[in-house]
């Protein structure tokens, strides 16, 4: 990293095309962590057995089943199983239960994409060698910008169900890793290794794919969602608006999660009904709050603090990471239904503990964050956490 970067970087600011946007946008941070010191094994280990990786994209995983291309990811709805009354005819749902001969090449190779360049990154971060931030250049631009291998920046065939439909709003939370991609380009801006116009192709990219997360039926179908859906388009909305500067996306987010996330999904007590009666309703309450967490993480300022912020009747950010916090503790203690499928998996080392202890100035959920294994070998526990370097999120 050059040295006067370095100063901007340290100082909390990097450069985009659209001007100068922060790097940590948390308000009113009432903790500090060392997440470098404490990952700094972690991040190096995995960025070394990354490091010679050769980018692999949705185009080097044809799937027969899709209505795409060969450049447009695809992927199968997870809870969708052949009718044993008509197996040739259309799926039936069974919630909560993962069909495993459903196509999940694409989905396994974006989450290889965004695990790939978030560890590069935080090792570069952490090191300031630049040979971390060449290989995450390389697979950004294997994705982003090289014609032979690009992913184009839809998803008109994610969460496909067969006899029913080609495509679903619903496979939008299949990018939700990408959020963490798009923190890292902001780290790499400083880097020598991204070159002005590689990086400008890049931000086009989540620019263009930002266009179809919210002007596209699919996007505006997941926008309307009631559930955790809804959560993580706001979150994916807010983190490529802030990579691209989209300044009228990221007030939107900001009013959306007030006057809808907050107001339509949390309960008097904290708790998020709609995840409740679901057939997994632990790991869904976790990953709502991971989704709201993000959100207030991304776009909270010293004049909009969303994790302080209080609907009339008192709910609010810290009361839902209260009713949560004792079943992160102890889960034995969880007084609903046990999932039907992963329970034993969970919690992993879940960010939301993290950001929370530092925005609202709780050790204890810090603390406990750092005692939950940070890299769980379950593949639920993966998909569902899609923040995997918090340095990255934390100076």
């Amino acid at each position: 990293m050059r040295t006067s970067e370095q100063k901007a970087l340290m100082r909390g600011w990097i450069f985009v095309v659209a001007g100068l946007v922060p790097v940590l946008n948390c308000a009113q941070q009432k903790m500090s962590v060392d997440v470098a010191s404490l990952d700094r094994e972690r991040i190096l280990t995995a960025a070394e057995q990354y490091f010679s990786e050769p980018p692999i994209t949705v185009s080097a995983c044809p799937a027969s089943r899709s209505a795409g291309g060969l450049h447009e990811y695809f992927s199968e709805g997870d809870y969708w199983w052949p009718d044993p009354k008509n197996p040739d005819g259309p799926y039936i749902r069974r919630d909560g239960e993962t069909n495993p001969d459903n196509f999940n090449k694409h989905r396994e190779a974006m989450r290889r994409f965004c695990d790939i360049v978030s560890a590069l990154t935080a090792a570069y971060k952490i090191t300031g060698a630049e040979k971390y931030a060449a290989q995450a250049v390389r697979h950004l631009k294997a994705w982003c910008v090289d014609d032979a291998t690009k992913m184009y920046p839809h998803l008109k065939y994610a969460q496909a169900i067969k006899g029913r439909f080609t495509g679903r709003g619903t496979g939008i939370i299949d990018t939700i890793h990408l959020i963490e991609v798009a923190r890292a380009v902001e780290v790499l801006t400083a880097s020598k290794s991204l070159r002005e116009e590689d990086g400008a192709a890049i931000k086009r990219w989540f620019g263009e794919y930002l266009q179809f997360l919210t002007m596209h039926q699919y996007g505006i179908d997941e926008r309307g969602s009631k559930n955790n859906h809804g959560t993580w388009w706001v979150a994916q909305v807010a983190a490529f608006a802030h990579l691209v500067n989209d300044t009228a996306n990221l007030s939107y987010c900001r009013s959306r999660f007030k006057d809808t996330l907050l107001t339509k999904q949390m309960a008097a007590n904290g708790s998020f009904p709609e995840e409740l009666a679901r057939t997994k309703p632990y790991s869904y309450s976790i990953f709502n709050l991971e989704g709201m967490a993000t959100i207030c993480w991304i776009l909270s300022s010293t004049s909009d603090n969303l994790w302080e912020y209080t609907l009339p009747d008192g709910r609010n950010m810290r009361k839902a990471v209260q009713f949560l916090y004792p079943y992160i503790v102890d889960k034995s203690e969880w007084p609903y239904p046990k999932d039907v499928m992963y329970f034993d998996a969970f919690p992993g080392r879940q960010p939301f503990l993290l950001f929370a202890g530092i925005a609202l100035g709780e050790s204890r959920y810090i603390e406990t964050w750092k005692k939950l294994k940070a890299d769980s070998q379950n593949e639920e526990v993966q998909r569902s956490i899609p923040i995997r370097q918090p340095v990255l999120w934390v100076e």
